[in-house]
Order: C-alpha cells, then sequence, then structure tokens
C-alpha cells in the first residue's frame, strides 16, 4: 500500500499548493499509516485517506473593524472543519499574522488524531485570523472579536463545532468572542472552551496542556525504567504551554533551565523551580511585550542568549539536558537543531507545541535518541482536560505494527487513525 499512500501525498500536495506547513503533517502522518493500509485493504477501496485530506468544509470570510484611531482595519478570518466521524469538530483559533490557510489546514488535520486519542467524541477542526493581538489595546481585541464572531457564529454550535484558544487568543479572547456568540443567537450554550470560571469554565483548563505533556514524557521515561527527579530538562517558548510544563516538571523533581521567545532564550542554571519564577512567565507573557529577556533581569543568575535557540544549550554552557520539550510554534526545531540536541547526548525528546519539528529533524530524532514522544499525544491534555492513558495507545499501536514500544510518532498516528477509520467506513460515503 506504499504506492497509495504516496499517491494520495501527492495529490494533496497537488491540491492545496503552496501550503507547507499542511504538506508537512500529510506526509509524517501517511507514510506511518502505510501498515496499517497493508492490514486494511478495505481503506484504499473505500478512499479513506482521500477522504481523511480533504476538510469536510472550509469558510473563509473577511473581518472588518475599527481601531482606536478610528481606521477601517480588513483581516482574514479562517474555519476549517476536518473530520466529524466520532463527533462535533473541536479545536482552536489562532490569532497571529503568519495564518493563512496552510497553517489552519496543519492544524485542524492533526486535531483529528489528537482528538482521536483523548478517547472522547469529538471531531476535528480549526480556525483564526491574521490578526494579531500584540500590541493592540482591550477595545481594539474587543471590536475585533466581535467583528470576527459576527461572521463565524452561523457555522458553529454546542453540537456542530466548538472552538477553543490557541496561539494569540488566550481568556481575553474567548471571553470576547462568547459574548457576542451569546448575543447574536440569544443562547448560553457551551460553544467555546477555555472560558472564565465565572461563566462556565473549567477549573484547570489553563494548566492542562503543559501539565499533560509532562505527564506523557514521565510515562515515556517510566518505560525505559528512568523518572524525571534530578533530571534537566530545556523547553522553549514562555506562554501558556510553556508556564504550565515548567511548573509540572517543578512538582516531580526535574530541573526546567531554559525558556525562549522571538528575542533569544534563557539559560537558568538553577532551574524554574520556585513558585516566584512559575508565576513571573505569567506576568511575562501577561506584559504584551513577547520578549524573554526581561527574566534575565529578574533573576540574575539566569543569563540571556539573544537572537538563539534553547536547542544548543549544551554548546552554548555545557549543561547536559536529558529532554527537550519545544513548546513554542510549529517548525521550531530544524536539521541543524536536531543535530545539537544529539550531540548533547540527549535521548528524550517531547513535543510540546503542534508539530514544532520539520520532518527530516525529526527522522534524525527518532533514529537517534532513545525515545520521541509526538505533540499530538503529548498536548492532547489540553483537549481532554484529563490524565487519560494516551501513552499507552501509542505504545501499544508502536509495537503492533513496528515491533517497538518507542514508536511512538507512528503510534500515535495509527491509534489516533484507526478509531476514526472505523467510524468512517461505519458511516459510508459521507
Amino acid at each position: 500500500m506504499a504506492n497509495y499512500v504516496e499517491r494520495v501525498i501527492e495529490q494533496c500536495k497537488k491540491n492545496n499548493p503552496g501550503e507547507v506547513e499542511f504538506h508537512q503533517t500529510v506526509e509524517e502522518v501517511l507514510t506511518s499509516l502505510a501498515p496499517v493500509m497493508d492490514a486494511n485493504p478495505k481503506y484504499e477501496e473505500a478512499a479513506l485517506l482521500e477522504r481523511l485530506v480533504e476538510p469536510e468544509r472550509g469558510v473563509t470570510f473577511r473581518v472588518v473593524w475599527v481601531d482606536d484611531n478610528g481606521k477601517v482595519q480588513v483581516n482574514k478570518g479562517y474555519r476549517y472543519q476536518f473530520n466529524s466521524a466520532i463527533g462535533p469538530y473541536k479545536g482552536g483559533l489562532r490569532f497571529a499574522p503568519n495564518v493563512y490557510p496552510g497553517i489552519i489546514k496543519f492544524l485542524g488535520f492533526e486535531q483529528i488524531f489528537k482528538n482521536s486519542l483523548t478517547g472522547l467524541p469529538i471531531g476535528g477542526g480549526k480556525g483564526g485570523s491574521d490578526f494579531d493581538p500584540n500590541g493592540k489595546s482591550d477595545a481594539e481585541v474587543m471590536r475585533f472579536c466581535q467583528a470576527f464572531m459576527t461572521e463565524l457564529y452561523r457555522h458553529i454550535g454546542a453540537n456542530t463545532d466548538v472552538p477553543a484558544g490557541d496561539l494569540g487568543v488566550g481568556a481575553r479572547e474567548i471571553g470576547y468572542l462568547f459574548g457576542q456568540y451569546k448575543r447574536i443567537v440569544d443562547r448560553y450554550e457551551g460553544v467555546l472552551t477555555g472560558k472564565g470560571i465565572p461563566y462556565g469554565g473549567l477549573l484547570g483548563r489553563a494548566e492542562a496542556t503543559g501539565f499533560g505533556i509532562v505527564w506523557y514524557a514521565e510515562e515515556m521515561l517510566k518505560a525505559n525504567g528512568e523518572d524525571f527527579k534530578g533530571k534537566n530538562v530545556a523547553i522553549s517558548g514562555f506562554g501558556n504551554v510553556a508556564w504550565g510544563t515548567a511548573w509540572k516538571l517543578w512538582e516531580l523533581g526535574a530541573k526546567c533551565v531554559t525558556i525562549s521567545g522571538p528575542d533569544g532564550y534563557i539559560y537558568d542554571p538553577d532551574g524554574i523551580t520556585t513558585q516566584e519564577k512559575v508565576d513571573y512567565l505569567l506576568e511575562l507573557r501577561g506584559s504584551g511585550k513577547n520578549i524573554c529577556a526581561p527574566y534575565a533581569e529578574k533573576f540574575p543568575n539566569a543569563k540571556f542568549f539573544a537572537g538563539k535557540k534553547p536547542w544548543g544549550v549544551f554548546q552554548d554552557t555545557g549543561c547536559k539536558i536529558d529532554m527537550f520539550i519545544p513548546c513554542a510554534m510549529q517548525n521550531d526545531v530544524h536539521m541543524e537543531h536536531a543535530k545539537q540536541i544529539v550531540e548533547g547526548g540527549c535521548k528524550f525528546y517531547c513535543e510540546g507545541a503542534n508539530m514544532p519539528t520539520t520532518n527530516d529533524a525529526l527522522k534524525y530524532l527518532m533514529d537517534n535518541m532513545i525515545a520521541v514522544g509526538p505533540a499530538k499525544a503529548a498536548n492532547a491534555g489540553g483537549v481532554a482536560c484529563s490524565c487519560i492513558d494516551i501513552y499507552s495507545a501509542c505504545a501499544k499501536a508502536g509495537e503492533k505494527y513496528y515491533n517497538d514500544k518507542n514508536a511512538l510518532v507512528a503510534g500515535a498516528n495509527i491509534a489516533g487513525f484507526e478509531r476514526v477509520a472505523e467510524a468512517m467506513m461505519a458511516q459510508g460515503l459521507v
């Protein structure tokens, strides 16, 4: 079935020209599914992969709003509803200037498998806009969110599509979006997740993604006879995911020695191992400046490396890292970084952000490390908000099809796919 998989990948690239992030995730996922296709010829007969890579529905709309200077601004909005075989579409909204269809499709496609792995009855979708909330006033963000929801509301609903937050969409944005949805439809319903506690939010949701990543990574270590106590861990980012990750690492006895931002990275030899430091990550994010350098001013033992990424922390400082956890954004780790990571003797790598590793770098890491944890499995805690046995499902699938319990990347793809595939087959050609 390798030829079938290759044909679908090439056709997808042809049908979605220039959408490189979407091409990347389709190639990574479908390639790992080849042995499943071999075992199930019925999937090719039903054109299952062709249907899987094509969104069930996609909408693009303009968002018109007025800034604080009275000037009219126009942005693009998107929602791609990828697959509803096991439940209503579910996936975040991303507000960032680099948002375009290729990024939204990559996120939506990944969301199919992530949601399936939780065991919950939810399908995959994603949306967003090229609006940049950084540097905007609360009033500007509110006006944009109200305009965005005025266009989006007719395509979502508690039993149809339930958006959540993502990069650039936090509690503030979710509040404004929900307020506008409620005003338009005149109903108070669970159409958005990530809401504040006073109006229906879930206690612990903010921490869920980061905590879930660390719990998944802990299972990786346990399966190989190790744990987090005394381990040095390097992470990237300093937002919500990085905050939750650093916090839980501290609680489990590890030392998170790096964070990063667009301006560079911080190396803290003492680690983020106090409540003051954990809380300061929230203060950094809340500043709206999108830089991590002030951490080194706040905590003088820490050092700031301008314009660099934490993947070379061993080369820069001599600090041996036991596990790397990228928590920033897609394609943050390239081949040159993968080689730095391996050169430093690290044996464990767990993706926290969505698709933070290029495909060639991911393969290099898998070939040279004990275990590599995939984002779609590790960061599913933000979807499930509970500790579900996702690691076990990935390991079992890796063992079954690749004879390797540490084939977690392929295992996650397969475990997520199998549930969706059977649902699609049962529901016919829809």
